[in-house]
């Protein structure tokens, strides 16, 4: 068995496999293949929308159990135009998300996704339900109204201060829609007087949401995005922003109502109730309406997939799964 190490993680190795699937519409996507290729195979969805996949996504999983699909959403991470809106939806992902089932030769799959990523995997469960054996939902986010003007709007007082300097980058007859103001611009090439705005924007969006995050992710060491991870952010805030506004597609019916007719398969969430980006109703709202799930709280993790009682909670259960073929319930 693969040792783990003491951050409650598996080591990380290099993907054994990469693939570039090309998916309609002109985009092609980036999809790695970690662990043993006989193994259970995992999907794992990234979060954002448009935040791509990292290392770190696969080391929850041991690589001696399981065969992990990294895929890289439209738009996001390598996948390419990284950065583009046109034909970046939902329904888009999810097709994706069969496609790149297909070309693997892949019947069955566990899928794991954390925020956005448990999101569109509860929505991926609901279009292909036969192709899903489990379900592993992290810090899973609701694309609700109230939702998404709690993050911009800081309607909660969660960090006022830290909100004002984040809104300063708006005009201040637009600082009430701080969402809408950022999906225009960053979808507007910037003024020749204002070259470096969308930097400034992503910079801003990135400290505001590391401060809500909490966790191993906070802003705390003074570390900030040098240029070449600006660009990136740039894009990946403009992919995110164009979903959110349209509040990821999700809205009509709203995704709760769609979770009744969702498989009976092993369904576990995982949630901190210090968890400031997405808030803990929504996964007491999600759990509710899937009459099958599991919901465990893990406290103390804020948002961030890294804190090692968020990291902990999901190896355990993925262990868990590997040996027995269900999440074990806590003890």
């Amino acid at each position: 068995m693969t040792l783990v190490l003491l951050s409650g993680l598996y080591s990380d190795s290099p993907p054994r496999r990469t693939h570039a699937i090309p998916v309609p519409h002109g985009h092609v996507l980036h999809v790695e293949e970690s662990g043993d290729p006989a193994g259970l195979c995992a999907l794992v969805l990234h979060g954002g929308p448009g935040s791509g996949s990292s290392p770190l996504l696969r080391r929850f999983f041991d690589p001696a159990r399981f065969r992990v699909i990294s895929v890289d959403q439209r738009g996001a991470g390598r996948s390419r135009p990284r950065g583009a809106t046109a034909h970046n939806c939902t329904s888009d992902l999810l097709e994706d998300l069969r496609i790149v089932r297909e070309q693997l030769g892949l019947p069955r799959w566990l899928v794991a996704g954390g925020s956005w990523g448990a999101t569109l995997a509860l929505a991926y469960a609901g279009f292909e339900p036969q192709a899903v054996v489990a379900l592993l939902l992290r810090s899973v986010f609701l694309p609700r109204a109230e939702e998404i003007e709690a993050f911009f709007q800081d309607t909660a007082g969660r960090g006022p201060t830290a909100w004002t300097r984040f809104a300063a980058v708006a005009p201040a007859d637009q600082r009430h829609d701080m969402l809408g103001f950022l999906a225009r611009s960053l979808q507007q090439a910037p003024s020749s007087d204002d070259p470096d705005q969308h930097r400034r924007l992503a910079l801003a969006w990135w400290r505001w949401e590391l401060t809500l995050a909490g966790g191993a992710a906070a802003p705390a060491t003074g570390i900030e995005p040098d240029r070449e991870t600006l660009d990136a952010l740039v894009d990946r805030y403009r992919v995110q922003s164009h979903y959110l506004l349209h509040r990821c597609w999700l809205d009509a019916p709203p995704l709760l109502d769609r979770l009744g007719t969702l498989p009976q398969v092993p369904t576990l969430l995982l949630h901190s109730r210090d968890d400031r980006v997405c808030r803990p109703e929504g996964a007491q709202a999600v759990h509710e309406r899937i009459a099958h799930s599991q919901l465990r709280w893990v406290d103390g993790a804020g948002h961030d997939p890294a804190h090692p009682a968020m990291a902990s909670a999901m190896v355990m259960a993925l262990d868990s799964y590997a040996l027995h073929g269900r999440f074990a319930r806590a003890c």
